[in-house]
């Protein structure tokens, strides 16, 4: 018997790219007045620019670094021209690299996979199929006509939700605990239970899943913006006891910070 459709990729869609770049700032740095006002000019163009997509920078707390700006656009392009413009900027270059995370903004389709799947199998075909990528594609046009699938893949700027936390994460590939050796039907229950355990906090908390793979050493991305900050906590621990987390999963660094304006930004 041939098990390949039970271990295909889920189907996902994408939308913007992301890019998080996060810095120390050197001890005794000093900006002179120029700089800061030259900055903030910046900063205000990046937030929101032409041909879509938006930046926002965060002061982080509780880290070795000091500043994290996060950036979305609807092009890799787009994106390399917003890291291209604080590379140029005389007090940017000043502030110390400490991490970066290239992805992009996705839903992954597990239900839909694994439906279509089981429907390729009963009538004797495959996946990946003339029959199956029809139907794939009629579905995919039906989801990306939904305005809260929309707003997964080019997500609105945060309002009332001043606090960011960002993190990494892939899933385990370890013997035992393999994520993609796992059916399509068992991802799709355990992907079902944990997106049950997000939609919980649907108002309090904004979440921004990307996906990494091909892009970085981490898998996914994980930007969540809140009003307030204690919901990062209760949020990632009970996403923690779903058993998509709890035995197939992997955490990066965390880090947490506050959304600034440029002009608050450049003055803190």
């Amino acid at each position: 018997m041939n098990d390949a459709p039970k271990i295909h990729p889920p189907e996902t869609l994408e939308g913007w790219y992301a890019l998080h770049q996060i810095f120390a700032h050197p001890v005794g740095l000093q900006p002179n007045e120029e700089e800061l006002r030259d900055t903030a000019a910046t900063l205000v163009k990046l937030a929101k620019p032409d041909g879509g997509g938006w930046s926002c920078i965060a002061r982080v707390i509780g880290s070795l670094s000091d500043t994290m700006v996060v950036h979305f656009r609807p092009t890799l392009d787009a994106l390399g021209e917003a890291q291209r413009a604080l590379e140029k900027d005389p007090y940017m270059q000043r502030l110390v690299s400490t991490y970066s995370f290239l992805s992009i903004t996705e839903a992954g389709l597990y239900h839909i996979t694994a439906e279509l799947a089981r429907d390729a199998g009963a009538r004797g075909g495959t996946v990946g199929d003339e029959e199956y990528r029809k139907a794939v594609d009629a579905r995919v046009q039906a989801e990306r006509a939904n305005p809260m699938v929309m707003r997964r893949l080019e997500p609105p700027v945060p309002a009332d939700k001043p606090y960011v936390c960002f993190y990494p994460m892939s899933k385990k590939r370890e013997t035992g605990q393999n994520w993609y050796t796992l059916s399509l039907d068992e991802r799709s229950r355990m992907m079902y239970e944990h997106a049950t355990t997000g939609r919980r906090y649907h108002g309090r908390v904004q979440q921004i899943i990307t996906g990494a793979i091909g892009f970085d050493a981490w898998e996914w991305g994980v930007t969540l913006f809140a009003k307030d900050p204690l919901d990062f906590k209760k949020l990632v621990t009970e996403m923690r006891f779903d058993e998509a987390s709890a035995r197939y999963v992997d955490f990066g660094e965390f880090w947490v910070g506050k959304v600034m304006t440029p002009d608050e930004w450049v003055r803190a």
